[in-house]
């Protein structure tokens, strides 16, 4: 079982499982966005070809079991252990499903944030250029956030649409349970974003209240299982409803059914709101490293633990530097313990910063006037430190 003190140290003990990414001779704080995989991850996509080569078109009996594996793993990542679960090559691709499953003729309202990640974003503008009336509740002040949410409901209201990490600032967002109270009691659905929580804020549905919520993820982030696995995660009363944007393997498992004409089939479970065929390799990948995680211990609980550390210490050193605060601050209202998995840095030029940082080989990212550290369990304490002192010597020269 890997230990914190194991981590912290400049021989970091999970560093050797990363040795294609080379992370123990990068300073990869990019995490927030794109984690390194565990070598193992390769093997994942080497039993993908494996079975593709020997069984053709038969292998999709092995895929189907990687992508059932793959859900369980979800399940057990939101202590779930009886929810159903679609899943999908990007969360934009579910969100589509969930929105062509909801009455809008009849219910014409969606209740928002304006501060969601730009798959909410988008495509909640382009429906409201379309005549749905989308309410977006402002960001701040946070802690009041999900009450205020809740504040906006009312008959016209399909679904609410909320985050439970802020993708540009790291700030948890509490009281959502109160919100699925609210929204359960007005038959309203409300779909909370959990991207940017899983894999560094333990995300256990039933301690938090939101066992009749839909639940957005996925494992590109802080997961470590790279692209094509988001799932998401269907309330019981999901099994009522119909989505009209829909590809035959919603209909995959009542295929030898009786025909209805004039009437659209959907198997039940996940699978109800699924797409067509696709790449299996990514459910091969995401399976490998799922199991890597268990092998190594790696915990939600654990993760939290780590990456509260390494984000208390990024911001002890940034504080230390005394940098101009009219070129890049930090909020120090907010706890710690009342952040996510990264550091957000708002800047007079974040994205200048961003491109001086990586000039001196400190990979970073940024997202309007915010510039985002995000460290990974596989870094040590001294790469966290040197990079951000990097920060400093850019900035000052």
């Amino acid at each position: 079982m890997t230990t914190l003190d194991e981590l912290r140290a400049d021989d970091n003990a999970l560093a050797p499982h990363y040795s294609r990414f080379a992370v123990a001779d990068r300073l990869l704080l990019s995490g927030h966005s794109h984690q390194a995989w565990p070598d193992v991850a390769e093997e994942g996509l080497l039993e993908s070809f494996a079975d593709a080569a020997r069984d053709v078109d038969a292998k999709w009996e092995r895929a189907f079991a990687k992508a059932d594996e793959l859900r369980a793993g979800f399940r057990v990542l939101l202590g779930d252990p009886h929810g159903e679960y679609a899943l999908g090559a990007s969360t934009h691709d579910l969100v589509l499903r969930f929105l062509s499953a909801m009455e809008l003729p009849r219910r014409p309202r969606l209740v928002t944030t304006d501060g969601e990640f730009h798959t909410l974003r988008r495509q909640l503008a382009r429906l409201e250029e379309e005549g749905v009336e989308v309410v977006r509740v402002p960001l701040d002040p946070v802690p009041t956030l999900a009450e205020r949410v809740a504040a906006e409901v009312d008959g016209d209201t399909a679904a609410v649409l909320v985050s439970a990490v802020l993708f540009e600032t790291s700030r948890l967002v509490p009281g959502l349970a109160h919100l699925a109270d609210v929204c359960r009691g007005r038959s309203i659905e409300l779909v909370v974003d959990a991207y940017h929580a899983l894999g560094v804020v333990p995300f256990a549905l039933h301690d938090l209240g939101l066992t009749n919520a839909w639940v957005l993820g996925g494992g590109y982030k802080y997961l470590q299982l790279g692209e094509g696995n988001c799932f998401l995660r269907l309330p019981a009363h999901a099994q009522e409803l119909r989505p009209v944007i829909t590809g035959w393997y919603a209909e995959f498992g009542a295929l030898a059914d009786e025909r209805h004409p004039g009437k659209v089939a959907y198997a039940t479970g996940g699978d109800r709101f699924a797409g067509a065929t696709y790449d299996p390799a990514s459910h091969y990948r995401g399976v490998r490293v799922q199991r890597f995680f268990a092998e190594q211990g790696l915990t939600p609980e654990f993760l939290r633990q780590v990456s509260q550390h390494q984000v208390g210490l990024l911001a002890s050193v940034f504080d230390s530097l005394g940098l101009p605060e009219d070129v890049v601050t930090r909020d120090r209202e907010t706890p710690l313990d009342r952040l996510g998995g990264f550091l957000s840095l708002r800047c007079a030029d974040a994205a200048g910063l961003q491109a001086a940082l990586a000039a001196q080989g400190v990979r970073t990212d940024s997202r309007g006037s915010y510039l985002r550290f995000g460290p990974a369990p596989y870094l040590s304490d001294t790469q966290l430190e040197t990079a951000m002192r990097t920060l400093g010597k850019v900035i000052t020269g």
